[in-house]
């Protein structure tokens, strides 16, 4: 099964779920999280801009070769909401899997649950932690809750 990690990238909840899953017939994939090569992937690879919209746009634009792949070839996407900055990519990743007809699993805190309710109702679940996500992909793989 592969298993698409989205959303933040500032703290370890990617590594934890891989842990985890140790074990279950799971390949995990997901954005690049060198926030600085992210941003500025165009630009090394196709040329310096000196205006800030299109340095972001060269690599925004190859960044979604990666993330398009990366959720059309995902069996389930998970996509992590942080507590610190808002993710517009993680919500526009969470309604491309949903539109895409892939399993959602939706991660954050109770304090985000007003604001993400349309983006939870598109889920298939919502946790607050990676090793509920654990728990899903066992359960999921091998029945085991």
């Amino acid at each position: 099964m592969r298993v698409y990690l989205s959303g933040e990238i500032h703290t370890n909840w990617r590594q934890e779920i891989i842990s985890g899953s140790q074990g279950l017939n799971v390949t995990f994939d997901g954005p690049i999280t060198d926030h600085e090569l992210s941003d500025d992937c165009g630009v090394m690879i196709m040329g310096s801009e000196p205006d800030k919209f299109w340095h972001d746009n060269k690599g925004a634009k190859l960044n979604a070769i990666r993330t398009r792949k990366g959720l059309m070839d995902a069996d389930i996407v998970v996509v992590r909401f942080g507590e610190k900055y808002k993710q517009w990519n993680a919500a526009f990743d969470a309604g491309f899997a949903a539109a895409n007809g892939k399993s959602l699993i939706v991660m954050h805190s109770k304090e985000h649950q007003h604001a993400l309710k349309e983006v939870d109702a598109a889920a298939l679940a919502v946790v607050e932690n990676p090793d509920q996500v654990v728990q899903i992909l066992k359960y999921v793989l091998d029945g085991r809750a």
